[in-house]
Parts: C-alpha cells; structure tokens; sequence
C-alpha cells in the first residue's frame, strides 16, 4: 500500500497514453487532424551537419527528390565544424543544384546555433523544414507537412521515423516496436487539442517568422552558465506551446533512420533523452497550468512517474520483490506486443518485425530508469552533441554510389494514415 500513489500514477499515464488518446483520435475521426492542400509557401530545409560523413550526401539527394515545387524549395547545409569528410560530402551533393547551400560555422556552436544560422540564411522562405543530417527523407514528406499548416496559429508540425536497419539484430527489432507506439499511440493526446510536446528534429516543419521570434530565448539556452547542445528538439516545442503557438503532428510525412545497433549507442541514446525529459518537464512546470487541463494533468503525472519509477524498482530490489514487477513488465510488453502485431499483419515481411523482438524491452525498460533517471539529474548541465564517437579522419569522397532507392514497401505502412 505504501506505493499506491506511485501506481496510481503508473495508471494515470498508461490510461492517458493507450486509452484516452486513442479514443479521442477515433471520436474525432477526419476531424482530428485537418489539411489546406492550396497553401504553397517558399520552404528552406535546414540540415544541421556534424560527423556525418557520406550519409549527409544520401540525406541531400532524398530531399532533391520530394515532390513539392522545386522552384519554391531551397535546401541549406549547416555544418559544424565537423572532423571527418562530412562537408566535402555535403559539397559533393549540392554540385549541379543551385538551390543547395552549404554552410560551415566558424566554430562548432551546437545543433540548435546551427539551425538558426540557417533559418536567418533563408530570407525568402516562410516555412523551414528541419531534418536531421542521417535520416533519409520520403518522396512526400514536405508536402504533407505543408498542408498541416491549416491556420496562422500552427507554428510547427511534425513527422514520423521509422526505423531503416530494423532487422539488424534484435535490437533494432525491438527499437522497431518501441517507435511504432511511441510516435502512433503515445501522442494521441497531444494532438487531439494539437498541443504536442515535442516534435522531432529528424523532420519538423517551422513558421520562420515563430523561430525568429523565439531566436533569443533558443540561443541562450543553459544550465549552470553551460551551453545545452541535448535536447533542442523538445525544449523549441515547449518553447513554441509556451508562447500560445500550436503544434501539430502527423503520420503521413516521414522519414528513415538508422537505430543504435549497441547496447553502448543505446544506452547513450538513452541518457540523452533522459535528460532531455527531465530537464524539460521540469521547466515547463511553470507554465504547464496554461495547457489545457487534460494536458496539464498528463503532463504533470509524466514527469512524476519519471521521478519516482526508479524508486519502485529500487524499492522492489531491497524487498526481493524485483521479480514481480519485472513479471508485470513481461506481461506489459507481451501485450504490446500482440497489439503491434495485429497493427502490422498486413505489411510486407520486410516493413514489420516479430513481436516476440519487444520483450526485452522487458528488462531494459527498468534497468534505464534504475540507472539513467538518477545519472541524467546528476549530468544535467552537458554541453554535448553526443551524436558521434571520437573525431575521425577519413579522405575526400570519391565517386559516389546511387542512394538506397525507397521501394514501394518504403512507404509506411501501407497509405500512412
């Protein structure tokens, strides 16, 4: 009993995240998310570039091919004093097409310093679409972005990632499954009253007039007097929620990434995050009473059960009861797993994994919060991109290969919905 309100709040967000939201999604039915397939804005698409290497040219060439007007579309290259080949690659990319721009900072400033060099580079756009230097972007994304800008309030609206080395190892399996219900199920709710807290950076669409205006407040950006390079992603949502902006985020624009095939990127990957979170949701108490007040009461419970889960887990380590709760885990995580499966029955083999690949989420899932909660509060004040290992030394590009060509089995799945 002297843990119930820890499970009580344990209830409040699995409620709120894989009942309510859905439930909201489907009682709004076309309503739930709306288009404007008349706006055509000038849009930049700003790339952040930092060790990439050849990736960077793959990046690039996805974005040459979108099927939004060309001639309304500017692609700028942002790179951060990299220390392998990645700008000769970027500038490998950009040869024969005048509206690719490659830019090197004088000195590395972070992903968030280097986006906003490019956003004042694009005078003439009026919406800029920011993708992650290692991801490959769908044939559609930019459009389908765009029409989500359905009134002057929407200040940003995101995509989705999908995982392009999914069947790796068993890893990226399960990375697999873990994206499928965090980016279709978990923001559900936030989209229903369109106040999503956090779009990614992999692909994300801005008003530039909202990123200027919110400039000063994402270049002073720091804990303890040191710069935050983590995170930038959500704290400019916040930030943009912040200032009565809303933001919007849908299924059908995507894009391709590779998912840390370790457990040592993962667990980086991890930390990251972490810290992301707490340091976020931590801030954003003093304005989460603004939020409509289901948010307010979700996003409230999160950071609580953030705080406290690992005071279950340690709880039950002392007590000889971990095995229960990681029995309870199983029991989560099979269910999980049965609902991905039936969710995914009708895609291409190569587009889904098997089920079972999420159990070790498992034993994961406590262990990162055991661990990585407590290390995130006492390493909050990174100033890391920690994107990338060690520098590296590699030669000019030679004659590039074509990129990976995005089958028809690419698509999402199926018509992304």
């Amino acid at each position: 009993m002297e843990l119930f309100p820890i499970h009580l709040l344990f209830i409040v967000v699995l409620m709120n995240r894989y009942i309510l939201g859905p439930f909201l999604r489907r009682l709004k039915g076309r309503r739930f998310e709306r288009v404007d397939d008349t706006y055509r804005p000038r849009v930049a698409i700003v790339i952040p570039l930092f060790n990439e290497g050849q990736g960077i040219y793959h990046t690039v060439k996805a974005l040459l091919d979108q099927d939004y007007p060309s001639e309304l579309l500017e692609i700028i290259v942002v790179d951060d004093c990299s220390r392998d080949d990645s700008f000769a690659w970027a500038t490998k990319a950009a040869e024969g097409h005048p509206n690719v721009r490659v830019m090197r900072n004088p000195e590395n400033m972070g992903k968030r310093k280097g986006i906003n060099r490019g956003v004042r580079a694009a005078e003439d756009a009026e919406i800029i679409v920011s993708v992650d230097s290692d991801v490959v972007v769908e044939r559609s994304a930019v459009r389908q972005l765009i029409r989500r800008f359905v009134h002057p309030n929407v200040a940003a609206v995101g995509g989705r990632t999908f995982v392009s080395n999914r069947h790796q190892n068993w890893l990226t399996r399960m990375i697999e499954i873990k994206f499928h219900f965090a980016q279709k199920w978990l923001k559900d709710l936030e989209r229903s009253f369109r106040q999503v807290m956090c779009l990614s950076g992999c692909l994300t669409a801005y008003r530039r007039s909202v990123l200027l205006e919110l400039e000063p407040i994402l270049e002073s950006r720091a804990i303890a007097g040191i710069p935050i390079k983590y995170g930038e992603d959500r704290f400019l949502t916040r930030q943009i929620v912040k200032h009565d902006y809303e933001t919007v985020y849908t299924l059908d624009a995507f894009c391709f990434t590779a998912a840390p095939s370790t457990l040592a990127g993962y667990f980086s990957q991890q930390l990251r995050w972490r810290r992301s979170n707490l340091v976020d949701l931590i801030c954003g108490l003093s304005h989460a009473w603004r939020l409509h007040p289901v948010i307010t009461v979700h996003y409230v419970s999160q950071l609580a059960l953030l705080l406290s889960y690992p005071v279950v887990i340690v709880h039950n380590l002392l007590n000889g009861e971990f095995w229960d709760i990681l029995a309870f885990h199983f029991l989560v995580i099979g269910l999980l797993g049965f609902i991905y499966r039936m969710e995914t029955r009708y895609l291409p083999e190569d587009r889904r994994v098997h089920p079972v690949s999420f159990l070790p989420m498992a034993l994961l899932m406590p262990v990162t919060y055991a661990l990585f909660t407590p290390l995130a509060l006492l390493t909050l004040d990174s100033g890391s991109w920690e994107t990338r290992g060690g520098p590296t030394t590699a030669p000019a590009p030679s004659p590039v290969p074509a990129p990976a060509k995005l089958t028809s089995n690419s698509a999402g799945e199926g018509t992304p919905s």
